[in-house]
């Protein structure tokens, strides 16, 4: 190997995972994260080891890697089969002849790495709709009666979706906690966090076509980590009857490295039965799920950080490919591009909830942080960041971190 390589490296050489980066005022380009350091894949194409592949050099000279994606697996997989041999082969002219390819991290800038035409939010972890159900329905009946039957899930805007790094000012709206008294226009008091993933489709489909479960996997490039910044009491308030709206549509983010789907192949596990039984179009011929440690941390103004959450992507009623074969199946046309987010991902313990509003109950209690304060929700000048990795076999693979910080309201 070429480069040294931290062993507890997200970005190991079974990763490769690829992002959009820029250095100063340069002009946007497609990247591999590697170590501590990002492949440049225009100089690398410059030097000739992508030739085989007949790639585009335009579709690495790009803002975004649609055109990239779009170019399909054989030559998205290509690059990294052709790096990671390039990277562990000793010495030749291409290593010796330029080094401008290879670029420290901390001298770049990255960006958000997809153009999102759409955004669909689904809420496929069974314990937080549990959870919800029990603080807004009937706990005896804490799943509504499609919950097991159908993938959930409502249509976002894509536009206020951003990168890790991108900080945002706490949003105002309507809260109305007495409709006897009718509501006030405030900042939210419950801002909230929700701990996703989000899966970017790798393949266009055309309008009236339907994807099956077992041909959904075609159809995912990889993965990022997502947050759905939520403000808890304006979504109280009008989720009824259309659901969430200007409790959602502020601020949502990503982390900025895409991990392929082919590098999460190692991490492949069995998932739950499930009862009842689905219709035909959802059912699974071999039905698994991905085991990626998922870890929430909390970080005030003075810098103290506090681990509130370990969650992991395997606590998901719904598969990706379930999602998929729902999504498609009116005749709905994908894009290369569109993100689809799980939805909150939490687990049976409480250790393992996704969002704040399911770790208080709804405000109800207060978690203690490492500074001694404590929190119900999220206050001005907390920061916080999701971590997500894979890991076996002395395999790792992560997903680096979306990490975003909350101004004070305009």
């Amino acid at each position: 190997m070429r480069i040294s390589i931290a062993s507890d490296s997200d970005f190991s050489i079974h990763n490769l995972p690829f992002g959009i980066f820029s250095i100063n005022n340069s002009s946007k380009r497609a990247g591999i994260a590697i170590g501590e350091y990002t492949l440049d894949l225009t100089e690398l194409h410059k030097l000739g080891i992508f030739e085989s592949l007949n790639l585009p050099i335009n579709t690495l000279e790009n803002d975004f890697l649609n055109d990239f994606i779009g170019l399909g697996k054989i030559i998205t997989n290509g690059v990294r089969t052709i790096i990671r041999e390039f990277l562990t082969k000793g010495e030749d002219e291409h290593w010796n002849n330029s080094l401008k390819f290879l670029i420290p991290q901390s001298k770049i800038i990255l960006h958000l790495p997809i153009r999102i035409g759409d955004y669909t939010d689904f809420y496929s972890s069974e314990a937080h709709a549990r959870n919800v159900g029990k603080m807004f329905r009937d706990p005896q009946n804490a799943l509504l009666p499609n919950w097991k039957h159908l993938p959930v899930a409502y249509h976002g805007r894509a536009s206020s979706i951003f990168v890790s790094g991108k900080n945002f000012n706490r949003p105002k709206g309507q809260i109305c906690n007495d409709e006897t008294k009718g509501p006030i226009f405030s900042p939210t008091v419950q801002l909230d966090f929700e701990l996703e993933m989000a899966t970017i489709i790798g393949k266009n489909t055309e309008i009236g076509e339907t994807i099956s479960t077992e041909k959904a996997e075609e159809y995912i490039f990889g993965f990022l980590l997502f947050n759905d910044w939520s403000a808890r009491d304006f979504q109280k308030w009008e989720y009824v009857p259309l659901g969430p709206f200007l409790s959602k549509n502020f601020f949502s983010s990503v982390s900025p490295w895409i991990v392929c789907l082919e590098a999460l192949e190692p991490f492949r596990e069995d998932t739950e039965v499930q009862i009842p039984e689905v219709l035909p179009y959802l059912k699974e011929k071999n039905r698994k799920t991905f085991n990626v440690n998922l870890d929430v941390y909390l970080e005030t103004k003075e810098g103290v950080k506090t681990l509130i959450s370990k969650s992991n992507f395997c606590n998901m009623y719904w598969t990706v490919a379930q999602q998929i074969a729902h999504h498609s199946i009116g005749g709905c046309n994908l894009n290369i591009g569109d993100l689809m987010a799980s939805g909150t991902i939490s687990g049976e313990a409480e250790t393992s909830y996704g969002s704040l509003l399911e770790i208080t109950t709804g405000g109800k209690t207060r978690i203690k942080l490492a500074d001694g304060t404590d929190r119900s929700f999220i206050e001005d000048g907390d920061t916080i960041s999701i971590k997500g990795y894979a890991q076996k076999n002395g395999i790792k693979v992560g997903f680096g971190e979306v990490r975003n910080a909350v101004l004070p309201s305009k």
